[in-house]
C-alpha cells in the first residue's frame, strides 16, 4: 500500500528522483513527519481550512461506522456558518472507508493510503525515467518499504530489470529475512540509525535498538552500499556523548563510509491535526545545521565522509 508517489525530487538518493511512499511503519517515531505512512490500513485526513461545510461526507444512506465509534461526527457550526467535522481514525482498520475517497468536492476530506500493483507503480515511474540521467532513478520510502512483503519484492525485480536506480529509505526495524531478499535488487540502502542505547530507542520509537543493531552487523557479510542516516532529535540523541556512542557504533562496523545527519524539524505537524492527532515533540524547536557542525567533525575524525542532509 502507497500514500504517495512524488516525482522530480531531487534529495534522498543521487540525482532526479521518483519518490515512492509506502504505508505501514514498526515504529512510532515521536518526530515522524510522515504520520499517515504509519498505519497499513487507509486512514482519513480533514483540512478544516478547505472545508466548505458541504455535508457530502455525513450522508450515506447506510452509514458503515457505529454510532458509538463514528469515522466522522459533526461538530457545530464555524464563525462563517459552515458545518465543521472530526474524524476519528481509531477504528478505520475495521471497515471500509474507500466510500470517502472522492466525497469531498472541496478535498477538505481525503483517504490516505492506496493499493497500488507493481506495473501500476512502475507506469507512474516511467513517465520520469527520462530524467533519471546523472545517477538518478527511484527512491522507496515510507513508512517502511521492507515491511511490504512480497509486493516490495516483485517491484524491485520489475525496477532491477529495467535497470532503474533504486535506493530504500528503511529503519531496518524489521526482520533480517526481509532485508535478504532485497539485497542484490537495491543499490543504495539509506538506513536509519536513530539511537545505540536500548531505553532511549524504545521511549521514542516503541521499538528495539538491539533489532537494528543486529541487522546492521549481519550487512558485513554482503557487498552493499549502505548510508548511515541519523535524526538529530531534541532531548533523543542531541548531545555529544549520546552521538559519540552511535558514531562510534557506526565506526565498528567497518563497511559504511557515508553519515548523512538529519535535523529535526516540525513540518508534518499540521498533518497530526488533519488526522485527529496530538501532535508529539510540540514543545521542541527545529535543530539548526550550524549545531551539527561538531557532530560532522567528529565523524570525521573517524574518516566517515559526512554531511547534512541527502
Amino acid at each position: 500500500m502507497i500514500f504517495n508517489i512524488q516525482r522530480f525530487s531531487t534529495h534522498d538518493g543521487q540525482g532526479i528522483r521518483t519518490m515512492v511512499f509506502f504505508k505501514g511503519c514498526p515504529l512510532r517515531c515521536l518526530w515522524c513527519s510522515n504520520p499517515e505512512s504509519q498505519s497499513f490500513v487507509p486512514e482519513l485526513m480533514y483540512d478544516a481550512g478547505r472545508c466548505q461545510g458541504f455535508g457530502d461526507c455525513l450522508k450515506f444512506d447506510e452509514p458503515i461506522f457505529t454510532p458509538a465509534n463514528p469515522v466522522i461526527s459533526q461538530t457545530g457550526q464555524s464563525a462563517t456558518s459552515k458545518r465543521q467535522i472530526r474524524i476519528s481514525n481509531s477504528h478505520t482498520a475495521l471497515y471500509d472507508i474507500s466510500k470517502y475517497r472522492d466525497i469531498c468536492a472541496s478535498r477538505a476530506l481525503t483517504v490516505t493510503g492506496e493499493e497500488k500493483s507493481a506495473d501500476e507503480i512502475v507506469e507512474i515511474i516511467e513517465k520520469d525515467s527520462q530524467f533519471y540521467s546523472n545517477g538518478g532513478g527511484v527512491t522507496l520510502s515510507g513508512g517502511e518499504p521492507l515491511s511490504q512483503g512480497e509486493n516490495l519484492t516483485i517491484l524491485l525485480t520489475t525496477l532491477k530489470r529495467k535497470k532503474y536506480n533504486v535506493a530504500v529509505e528503511t529503519s531496518l526495524h524489521v526482520k533480517w529475512h526481509e532485508i535478504e531478499r532485497c539485497i542484490g535488487l537495491v543499490d543504495t540502502f539509506l538506513a536509519d540509525l536513530k539511537h545505540t542505547d536500548q531505553k532511549k530507542f524504545n521511549e521514542f520509537t516503541g521499538g528495539s535498538a538491539k533489532l537494528v543493531k543486529r541487522n546492521l552487523h549481519k550487512f558485513a557479510a554482503y557487498d552493499v552500499n549502505l548510508i548511515i542516516r541519523i535524526p538529530v532529535i531534541p532531548s533523543f540523541n542531541h548531545t555529544m556523548p549520546e552521538m559519540k556512542g552511535i558514531l562510534d557504533f557506526v565506526n565498528s562496523l567497518n563497511y559504511v563510509r557515508e553519515i548523512h545527519f538529519l535535523p529535526y524539524h516540525s513540518f508534518g505537524s499540521e498533518k497530526y491535526v488533519m488526522m485527529g492527532k496530538e501532535i508529539p515533540l510540540v514543545d521542541k524547536k527545529p535543530v539548526k545545521e550550524s549545531e551539527l557542525n561538531e557532530y560532522i567533525d567528529y565523524a570525521a575524525t573517524l574518516g566517515f565522509s559526512a554531511k547534512i542532509g541527502g
